[in-house]
Formats: structure tokens, C-alpha cells, sequence
């Protein structure tokens, strides 16, 4: 149990994947404008990572290493990852049509959201068992989904604020994403 909460605190805070690893950005920078959106994508993402972590676990556990078929773990992961975000793009567009209108391209990107392929490898390369890659994979998703929120938090402030011309648009947002990975890096000292 202590070993799921450190792998939990250090994929969530410590190796934030989007703060500490600088996987996801494209959604992380693309959909933190507003916070409902940007909940919207972090709940996305949540379903995927854990459900895709667990899926690629039991396969590569089971299936790739059992028949030494290593070697195709990327292309089977890409497709575990497809097929999980084609249900989350279905469900959204006939449960939630208005947040899935709001994701717009960022929500089939998914698929080829680098976080997501990242957990999955990064499980395989540390030896998880299936138990500890997928609660890896729900820590990463509650790490990236705690960034884009906080940084959609601070995306809203930031439209009433007086920003010097020279630093509107991106370069406030890419400022303060780097404030926030130092922030990030406090949490170092936690395990």
C-alpha cells in the first residue's frame, strides 16, 4: 500500500508529467483558456490514461512478453489509446455537446497526446505490475489535470490584468506555465 500512495504522490506532483516531464503540452497550452473546458479535457484524459494504463498493462504483461513480441509494444499501446478516446469522443458527443464542441480537434488529439503514450511507456520501463501502472497512469492524469486547471485558472485572471504588449498572447502563458514548474519542483522533497 505505501509503495501505490509514493507511486500515486510522485506521478501526480513530484514527475508531473506536464510540469516535470513536459508531456501533453499541446492540450495543456490549447485548452486552458477556460476552466470548464480545461476540467473537460482533465476528466478526459483521467478516463484514458488509467483505462489505457491498465488495457496496455494486461497486454504487455500478458500477451506481448508471454509470446516475445516486445518489440511491438508502441503500435499496441497507439491502438489501446485510439480505441479508449474514440469511446470518450462518442460518449461526449452524444451525452455533452457542448463541452465536446468546446475540445474541438484537442479532444481526438487525445490519441496522439504524448502524456498518454508516455505513462504507458514509462510503466512498461519502470516494471510496474499491472496494480501499480495503472494507479501510476490515474496520478499522472490527476497531475495533468490539477496543471491545466490551475493554468485555465490563471489564464482567466490574466484577461483582466494589464500585460505589458510585448507579453500578450503566449508569452504570459508560456511565463507563467514556467512559474508553475518551478513551483512544482517544491514538491520534490515530499518522497
Amino acid at each position: 500500500m505505501k509503495e501505490l500512495v509514493i507511486i500515486a504522490v510522485g506521478a501526480a506532483l513530484v514527475n508531473n508529467v506536464v510540469l516535470s516531464q513536459f508531456l501533453g503540452l499541446c492540450p495543456f497550452l490549447g485548452v486552458s483558456k477556460k476552466i470548464g473546458t480545461a476540467a473537460g479535457m482533465g476528466t478526459a484524459v483521467i478516463f484514458v490514461l488509467t483505462l489505457s494504463s491498465f488495457g496496455t498493462g494486461l497486454i504487455y504483461k500478458y500477451i506481448l512478453v508471454k509470446t516475445g513480441m516486445e518489440y511491438l509494444k508502441t503500435i499496441v499501446f497507439i491502438l489501446v489509446i485510439a480505441a479508449l478516446v474514440q469511446i470518450v469522443e462518442m460518449f461526449l458527443k452524444k451525452g455533452l455537446p457542448s463541452l465536446y464542441r468546446a475540445l474541438g480537434v484537442y479532444l481526438p488529439l487525445i490519441t496522439t497526446n504524448c502524456a498518454v503514450l508516455g505513462v504507458a511507456i514509462i510503466n512498461v520501463q519502470k516494471n510496474y505490475s499491472v496494480l501499480e501502472g495503472t494507479v501510476n497512469g490515474f496520478a499522472s492524469a490527476v497531475g495533468f489535470t490539477l496543471s491545466i486547471v490551475l493554468m485555465a485558472g490563471l489564464r482567466e485572471k490574466m484577461e483582466y490584468n494589464d500585460v505589458p504588449r510585448s507579453f500578450q498572447g503566449m508569452p504570459i502563458v508560456l511565463l507563467t506555465a514556467m512559474l508553475m514548474s518551478i513551483a512544482f519542483c517544491g514538491f520534490a522533497g515530499i518522497i
